[in-house]
């Protein structure tokens, strides 16, 4: 059995549940088609077959060493990118004029989710280079384009974000890497980074990094920072490669995850000659790069989600191949596949709803972001937006949550193999535990969707995604069915609930915003079990209304929907009840705690 993504479950998240089709309208869109999307996939998932899975467990095994000259890694860890970048992945959604397939974000989030499933460390090189490509193409000169675009989009180059400082952490109001100006229109960049993936290595001709530093004279904080391209090697106005620029390995950090990915600190500057180029307008960086970061959330909710995928599937192949235990009292019966036991198919179950549920919100915010950019009617793209904006921070991090439970879960299913090496399972776990913490920590997402995104524009986004809630409703109260009625009841129920929780502790916060957001992470938690109910409704909806013409082969897929969306709305949903009702107390419970307590 497929054991990365089902392809079965993709298609139709894709054309059934996000009707992804309908995107060939837009302009940009319509010289596809189903064809052109499902040809795309297709071969996403023969290089990730072919080239990612099998180096998975070796890469985890024989990680990336510093020898205090270079950097090695596994020799094919470079074919399977180069496999990646000359199938026209990096450049997917670029201008066809450009070498790119002018792929909607939707479809190419569904590859990268395919390369992900197969090695998350592997597809971290060619996925941080998408991302960096993306803001130079935004943001950049003609000439920095011209320099670093095209190498970067055929795999020659790849790119980085460097953002965090062993100071500053996740307070990006606390960078001190400095950008003096050189006096011809470049800077002295110096300073030291930290966690920066991807961030040396001998896998491509020159790594591209895009640096966070302050020029003199800027304002404080976070409106003082600006941004750089800072080459590891310079490049000359032909296209060819200068001299190494002054960009230091000074290490590589040893993670329990994602351990095929080199994790470097940089120092910037050691020998006062490392030149960097201003990007846009000084002190716009961190807005910039937030194009970029917001991007990196997205990707870290659907990588979370299919680590968390791939685990249910090995774990569901290991329960119905297992044989252990009886299914009645007589000891001289034959042992059953441990798949037949209740409590092993509530784990399964559970796997099954939080990485379905997760894989489909991810890819949800990916048609957002198609018709924000792409729809011809203003209104779409507005309210497209909004909603993208609100629901980013549950995105990054539900998924994270959820799917990682989902990866604890395998590994019991598993049993004492499950921690053990000899099974894909605990890799599974470790790589995917780092989740919580990339791009901004759950509790900064948190604190992100409660103190801004729910109430931005006076919650003109919270009312555009109750509508759309209130859409699916309707539509599941029109069924006779009355386990959707029943559904469809307790989502309403809930949302009402969350709006009402909302409305308080915007109050509370004119109030005291300290008090009103020291619950935050109840708050997200509860805000994605609410949505992730929705999109679990939408499934059951659409598995209902085609049972009834379903082919043989398909019954069983959508019976498994409906019992998936059963499961959630009985044991998922009713969960938020007891954190309605913690929110509405504004209990002060952690910001009475002193310190010297504990």
């Amino acid at each position: 059995m497929d054991k990365l993504i089902r392809r079965r479950d993709l298609d139709f998240i894709l054309y059934e549940l996000l009707q992804v089709e309908e995107l060939t309208r837009f302009p940009r869109f319509q010289e596809h088609s189903r064809q052109t999307f499902s040809s795309a996939l297709a071969t996403a998932y023969s290089i990730a077959e072919q080239k990612f899975a099998p180096l998975n467990r070796k890469c985890d095994l024989e990680e990336p060493t510093y020898d205090g000259e270079r950097v090695h890694v596994l020799s094919e860890v470079k074919e399977a990118l180069d496999a990646f970048a000359s199938a026209g992945f990096i450049s997917a959604m670029y201008d066809e004029a450009q070498g790119g397939m002018q792929l909607p974000y939707s479809i190419t989030l569904a590859c990268y989710a395919v390369f992900r499933a197969a090695s998350v460390a592997i597809d971290a090189y060619a996925t941080l280079t998408v991302g960096a490509s993306e803001l130079i193409h935004e943001f950049g000169s003609d000439e920095q384009k011209a320099r670093y675009l095209a190498p970067m989009l055929a795999g020659r180059y790849f790119g980085t974000m460097v953002l965090t400082e062993p100071q500053a952490g996740s307070s990006l109001a606390d960078v001190a890497s400095t950008a003096e100006p050189r006096g011809d229109g470049t800077y002295s960049i110096k300073g030291n980074k930290i966690f920066i993936s991807g961030g040396d290595h001998e896998l491509t001709e020159n790594i591209v990094h895009l640096v966070l530093a302050r020029i003199p004279g800027a304002p404080p904080g976070v409106k003082g920072i600006s941004l750089f391209v800072v080459p590891k090697y310079r490049v000359k106005a032909d296209g060819s490669l200068g001299p190494k620029n002054d960009v230091a390995l000074a290490g590589l950090i040893h993670k329990m995850g994602f351990r095929g990915t080199t994790s470097t600190m940089l120092n910037f500057g050691e020998n006062d000659d490392c030149i960097g180029e201003l990007v846009g307008k000084p002190h716009h960086g961190l807005a910039y790069m937030f194009q970029m970061m917001n991007g990196a959330r997205i990707a870290v909710g659907l990588g979370a989600s299919v680590l968390g995928y791939t685990g249910y599937l090995h774990a569901l192949d290991y329960a119905r191949e297992r044989l252990q235990g009886r299914s009645g009292k007589d000891p001289l019966s034959l042992p059953v596949p441990i798949v037949r036991h209740a409590d092993v198919r509530r784990m399964l179950l559970a796997q099954k709803v939080y990485v379905e549920g997760a894989l489909a919100l991810c890819l949800y915010a990916g048609t957002l972001s198609d018709r924000a950019k792409h729809a011809t009617v203003e209104a779409e793209r507005r309210e497209s937006a909004m909603l993208l904006d609100l629901l980013t921070p549950v995105v990054k991090t539900w998924p994270s949550h959820y799917a990682l439970e989902a990866n604890s879960l395998a590994i019991q299913v598993h049993g004492g193999y499950g921690y053990t090496r000899e099974y894909p399972v605990e890799q599974f776990y470790r790589d995917n535990r780092l989740n919580p913490i990339h791009e901004g920590t759950s509790g900064i997402q948190a604190l992100d969707l409660l103190g801004r995104k729910a109430f931005a524009e006076k919650g003109a986004s919270l009312a555009i995604l109750g509508k759309e809630i209130g859409s699916t409703v309707q539509r599941a109260r029109s069924h006779a069915d009355t386990e959707l009625q029943s559904h469809a009841s307790q989502l309403a129920d809930a949302w009402e609930r969350l709006a009402e929780t909302s409305r308080l502790l915007g109050g509370a916060m004119m109030q005291d915003a300290n008090l009103a957001l020291a619950n935050a992470s109840v708050y997200l938690d509860m805000f994605g079990h609410t949505v992730v109910a929705w999109i679990w409704l939408r499934q059951a909806v659409l598995a209902k209304e085609a049972t009834a013409s379903a082919a043989p082969a398909d019954e069983d897929f959508y019976r498994g929907k409906l019992a998936a969306a059963r499961y959630f709305f009985r044991w998922e949903l009713p969960k938020t009840g007891p954190q309605h009702t913690l929110l509405r107390s504004l209990d002060s419970s952690t910001v009475d705690m002193q310190e010297s307590w504990f």
